[in-house]
């Protein structure tokens, strides 16, 4: 039995192509309004933070940029806030029942990451609901690195919590923690690039049914 090949991957001709052809097609709701601006202003949380810890960090942009202390309460306060919007998100039936989308695998989410780790990115080969096993896994590991980087942030600003060994482990884990989620979000936002249809569902609120039948096909909106 020969094993099928994989889709060519996603260009940005190909993916320019793809998503004028959605664009024109039926459209069915995906996300409400209170679902858009958790996701928008965690954005720009989460991009204050990694801009803010790079100036920190990184001697050339701590210079280039100066204004150290400044830079340090940013990057507390940021952090700090992170979890706001998904709290007040709360708040929308819509934004909870999706949350509990996030948090349900099933069987098809195994076979969508068993294609996915095959790198066989046919639309058959990787059934999905509303989310797919990728966005679910990535949902769960982003919301336990906030968590964490809250805790040993927290440990880091208020000296006082914890003797020095504590500090000194928090450090370790919040620094490299860091370097991670900045890995991890460059990867995210990649994906988002290549994917037209997806991006204008989180900044209309609807998608093409087409597209939605394509991509999620167990989904019903």
């Amino acid at each position: 039995m020969t094993r099928p090949e994989a889709e060519a991957p996603e260009t940005p001709d190909r993916a320019a192509n793809t998503g004028e052809r959605f664009a024109s097609s039926v459209r069915v709701p995906r996300f409400s309004p209170a679902e858009r601006w958790v996701h928008r202003v965690t954005a720009v949380l989460m991009g204050v933070c990694v801009a803010t810890a790079a100036c920190l960090y990184l001697p050339q942009l701590a210079e280039l940029v100066g204004r150290r202390e400044l830079v340090v309460r940013l990057h507390e306060w940021s952090g700090l806030l992170l979890p706001v919007p998904v709290l007040a998100g709360l708040v929308s039936r819509a934004f909870r029942k999706d949350l509990r989308l996030l948090n349900r695998f099933g069987a098809h989410d195994g076979v969508w990451l068993r294609a996915a780790l095959r790198r066989d990115a046919r639309p058959q080969s990787r059934p999905a609901g509303k989310f797919n096993a990728g966005q679910k896994v990535y949902a769960a590991w982003i919301a336990g690195a906030v968590l964490v980087m809250l805790g040993t942030g927290l440990l880091m600003w208020f000296t006082h919590l914890a003797p020095l060994v504590w500090r000194t482990s928090a450090t370790f884990v919040h620094d490299w923690l860091a370097l991670t989620i900045g890995i991890v979000l460059a990867g995210h936002i990649g994906m988002a690039m290549a994917r037209p249809e997806a991006r204008r569902g989180l900044r209309t609120g609807s998608v093409s049914k087409e597209w939605a039948e394509e991509e999620h096909p167990l989904w019903r909106p």
